[in-house]
């Protein structure tokens, strides 16, 4: 009958390779979804360029572009908005975020600016709700798979605030995706929107324009769609960065969990091998009992 420590490492191991299971299939879960956020982001890159050339083409028509949307204020009120996931188990894809907010949310305090704080997943939001920080908007359910009806919500939101004066500048602090092994951290200007130039389009497409009803009708119509793009691509680098993140965690987790299985298995072994010789030593000593009586 085996030991109780026998018995208590083999316990061990059947739930760490219960654990190993699981972090093994989000693993693989995880990869497949990084090709199809991949694909999503390098998707939605022409529309975005498309819209930037068509803006500088309209800016230069109009001889210097001017709306609202394009033209600094004098700030009292900043809008910031943080992207995180709803889940956790994705290694510092979301602590990273959060602390270089946090650190811009103190900065602005410092220099008596109000905050308006806006939060995309549910980590964000039980962070800083938890820290006393006040959360104007929170979009739950977007980063895992997001569609453009979420960024175009998003965007609606800040862009009324902004219109309506509630915040002089947003700024957003989010996930670059540079590939499925480097994923960094980084502060994402919004509003006001910064008027691409006319070197962002190709010279041959930036002449020759006439502009119906006139370029300041177009601006108008042209930059709410150019915001709603810019959140769109910032939420799709977001949720690949996730999916990449979220396997390399569980990857090492798997790996970890397989080093404590191959401990314990030894230590399993080793206490067996003693339990064995301890009840060998006890018939030879019950035999050389019996033989001297």
């Amino acid at each position: 009958m085996a030991s109780a420590e026998l018995r208590l490492i083999r316990r061990r191991i059947r739930s760490v390779q219960s654990t190993m299971k699981i972090t093994s299939a989000m693993e693989l879960i995880a990869a497949s979804r990084i090709v199809k956020a991949q694909a999503r982001v390098e998707a939605a890159q022409p529309y975005t360029d498309k819209l930037v050339e068509v803006i500088s083409n309209v800016g230069a028509a109009s001889g210097g572009a001017s709306h609202p949307l394009l033209e600094s204020r004098p700030r009292s009120t900043a809008g910031v908005l943080v992207v995180t996931s709803d889940r956790g188990l994705a290694g510092g894809f979301n602590s990273n975020v959060i602390r270089m907010a946090e650190r811009r949310l103190i900065e602005l305090k410092n220099e008596r600016v109000d905050v308006r704080l806006y939060c995309v997943g549910k980590k964000s939001n039980s962070y800083f709700r938890y820290r006393g920080y006040q959360v104007e908007r929170t979009f739950l359910g977007v980063t895992d798979t997001p569609g453009y009806g979420d960024a175009r919500a998003v965007a609606n939101t800040i862009l009324n605030d902004y219109a309506e004066g509630a915040v002089d500048s947003v700024e957003a602090f989010t996930t670059r995706y540079l590939s499925a092994l480097t994923q960094t951290a980084v502060e994402w200007p919004l509003l006001p929107i910064e008027p691409p130039t006319a070197e962002a389009s190709d010279e041959s497409t930036a002449t020759g324009y006439t502009y119906e009803p006139n370029p300041e009708a177009i601006l108008n119509r042209l930059l709410p769609r150019y915001l709603e793009a810019s959140v769109f691509g910032m939420l799709l680098e977001a949720s690949a960065s996730e999916h990449a993140a979220r396997r390399r965690a569980m990857k090492a987790a798997t790996e970890a969990a397989d080093e404590l299985t191959k401990l314990l298995s030894r230590q399993a072994n080793q206490a067996r091998q003693a339990e064995i010789t301890t009840e060998i030593s006890e018939i030879v000593g019950g035999a050389e009992a019996l033989t001297a009586g």
